[in-house]
């Protein structure tokens, strides 16, 4: 991964570095606590979202984890201080963590979540909120919420969305571990692959992802969520009319429409690997 010095916020639990190319990798760096989160990192992690949101730079993130889990969710020591709590400060310590996962599932960038090892409660939410999520065949599930006599309330939007209703309302209730290729089925996950397939499946995508505009990237995601459980009908209609048409005569529109028909690449277009293999495949010839 090449790297360079990033002003995005950073500190010990959370790592931030940002590429060549203008990918953003988040890191959740707790690997002794097995990365699980409290009030602090909550607020880090949204921080850090907003930065790499308002970063003309980023052109795409990957949510990460150092050591052998992902998450485990909450800290032990948070929910300790969560016990004490009166009805208020749960309220605002809720809000926080329902801040924090819509700030992630809203980002206008392309993100990626790189599940290695466990994924538990929360961090069901974090993997549920990005675009595209990449699980290693070892990783394991859970919505532990219910064992501890809570439930998953903040996160369950977007798990639902995720996994469905059906689905969702059984592994709410039973809080039961299941596998990355059981969540590749559920929807949770795009690809189930081997940890050594890990890096380079995500590369895959980056490699595609770099090759397109990326206000026309924002753009695209933000329409999903205007069109989604809308009725088709003139009103949508009229909508995505609107959106093409301005989308056409934009500045990146226009420079993709004439980069097409002038046989070029856009100027947009990030160098990717497999644009260097090609080069070097034809310069061999």
């Amino acid at each position: 991964m090449n790297t360079s010095i990033t002003s995005l916020p950073s500190n010990e639990a959370i790592r931030v570095e940002i590429d060549a190319r203008g990918v953003a990798y988040v890191t959740l760096n707790r690997p002794e606590k097995h990365n699980a989160f409290d009030d602090q990192l909550i607020a880090g992690l949204t921080d850090t979202f907003l930065a790499i949101g308002a970063n003309e730079r980023v052109k795409a993130m990957i949510l990460q984890a150092e050591g052998k889990s992902f998450c485990a969710g909450a800290d032990l020591n948070w929910m300790k201080r969560m016990a004490t709590y009166s009805y208020d400060e749960n309220l605002a310590d809720a809000n926080a963590l329902a801040t924090m996962l819509h700030t992630l599932y809203t980002l206008p960038k392309p993100t990626i979540a790189r599940v290695q090892g466990a994924a538990f409660g929360g961090a069901v939410g974090l993997v549920a909120c990005c675009d595209i999520a990449i699980g290693s065949k070892l990783s394991k599930f859970c919505l532990s919420e219910v064992k501890l006599g809570l439930i998953p309330a903040t996160i369950s939007p977007y798990v639902m969305e995720a996994m469905g209703t059906r689905n969702a309302k059984r592994y709410f209730m039973t809080a039961e571990v299941f596998s990355s290729h059981r969540a590749r089925r559920l929807g949770l996950l795009d690809e189930s692959v081997t940890e050594e397939e890990l890096d380079s499946t995500i590369e895959g995508i980056l490699d595609s992802l770099l090759a397109n505009a990326p206000l026309a990237v924002a753009a695209a995601k933000s329409l999903v969520f205007d069109v989604k459980d809308q009725t088709i009908g003139a009103p949508l209609m009229q909508l995505t009319s609107n959106k093409i048409a301005e989308i056409r005569v934009s500045e990146e529109g226009q420079e993709g429409l004439t980069a097409f028909l002038e046989k070029r690449q856009p100027a947009w277009r990030v160098q990717t690997a497999k644009d260097a293999e090609v080069a070097t495949s034809k310069d061999d010839k």
